[in-house]
This record gives structure tokens, sequence and C-alpha cells, in this order.
């Protein structure tokens, strides 16, 4: 994944996400103001013999933005490995920085999206560029059998990316624990974004999320 993750930090195909993302890590939180922000597309994360591929949108603009990975540093990330760690998948709950230790077992996790779009709405040309990029990770995640699409947005853009790349024409909908086959001999499987939004409205929480993931752990 090296020569491709280096592909991926370099890229700027899209002058608007480049702009957009630069511009965060200037105008930085009050909070991360002591901070140097990462400001820079982002890579995927994780165990390179992966079975299952974790896939959100694009990168908070003040978590994987700011901090370079995927889904650490902010409040969805605190959620979400608090269940990635009861299922076994992480070896902690916690992601919050590039050095902190963090692992992941069977899995990798990824966004759609590379960089941080304005107002977490990418336009189809950007999503377009960005899926080279996808569909080389799934390429190379040799023993996948299955991707989690957090969110419904997500799994619409993994949806979209099947229609263009594969010709994928079957009329599918998001549902949370709901499971599809993909061309490819691959399961799409819906999850609830772990959003402070979803999780304190009670959407969704710890056990049902990490029942989940235990979930697919058997399937696969």
């Amino acid at each position: 994944m090296n020569n491709l993750n280096k592909k991926i930090i370099k890229c700027s195909k899209c002058p608007r996400l480049a702009k957009f993302r630069k511009k965060i890590a200037t105008k930085k939180r009050k909070q991360y103001e002591n901070q140097s922000y990462w400001g820079k597309p982002i890579t995927g994360f994780g165990d390179i013999n992966a079975k299952i591929l974790l896939v959100g949108l694009a990168p908070a603009a003040h978590g994987g933005n700011r901090t370079g990975r995927v889904f650490t540093g902010d409040r969805s990330s605190d959620f979400l490995y608090k269940c990635l760690h009861k299922a076994k998948i992480s070896n902690q709950p916690t992601s919050t920085h590039l050095n902190d230790g963090l692992k992941l077992n069977k899995a990798y996790i990824t966004t759609a999206l590379k960089c941080v779009p304005p107002g977490d709405k990418p336009l189809k040309k950007e999503l377009d560029n960005c899926f080279s990029f996808f569909n080389e990770e799934i390429n190379r995640l040799k023993n996948l059998t299955t991707i989690v699409a957090l969110g419904k947005i997500a799994f619409d853009a993994c949806v979209y990316f099947y229609k263009s790349e594969y010709n994928f024409d079957q009329k599918i909908e998001f549902k949370h624990d709901k499971i599809y086959q993909l061309p490819n001999n691959i399961l799409l499987v819906g999850c609830y974004h772990p959003s402070p939004r979803n999780v304190n409205t009670g959407r969704i929480n710890e056990i049902q999320m990490a029942g989940l993931f235990k979930k697919i752990l058997k399937i696969i």
C-alpha cells in the first residue's frame, strides 16, 4: 500500500478540495490552534490482510484532516473505536493521533473521497477522480470479503462506485445491518454512521454497533 498511499497524499486533481483542506488547516478550530494540521489527502489505514473494509465518505475537517489518519481525533472516531475494540477488531478503544499505537485486526479503514469537502458534499467529478484510488485499495486487499459502509452517504458512494466500475445495476437501499451481494463476490453491509447525532438520538449504541461487527466477523 505504501506506493499507493504516496500517490494519494500527493494528489491535487480537485482544486476545490485542495483549497478547502488547506483553508481548514490554516483557520484552525480554537481548541486545536496550537497544533499543526495535516491538511492533505488522507490514506487508508489498517491490516493489509484485511477481510473487512470499513468505508466512510470523507475525512472529518478537524479529525482526519487535522491528524492525518482517517477516523482519528474526533467524536465519531471515539464511538467507532469503542465498538471495534469490543468486537476485537482494534487493539484499543481510542484513535487519537498517528503514533497512538492503534492496530486493526482483519480490517482496513478508508474513505471514498480522500479530502474533506465543503459542507461534507463532494461533487460527482471529485468522487470520480478519487475512485481510482478507492479501486486500487480494494484490488490490493487480496483477502477482502466484506465492505462496511459507515452511513448512508458512504453507502451511496460505494454503490455509485460499483455502478461506475463494475456495471452494477441492482437497486439497493441503505439499511443498518442489511447485507447485499456485490459483483466481485464481496458483501456490502449498511451501518449507521458513528456520528454524535446518531449516538445522542439513540439511533445507534455501542451494543448494537459492536454486535454488528461481531456478526460480520462470524460471516467472514
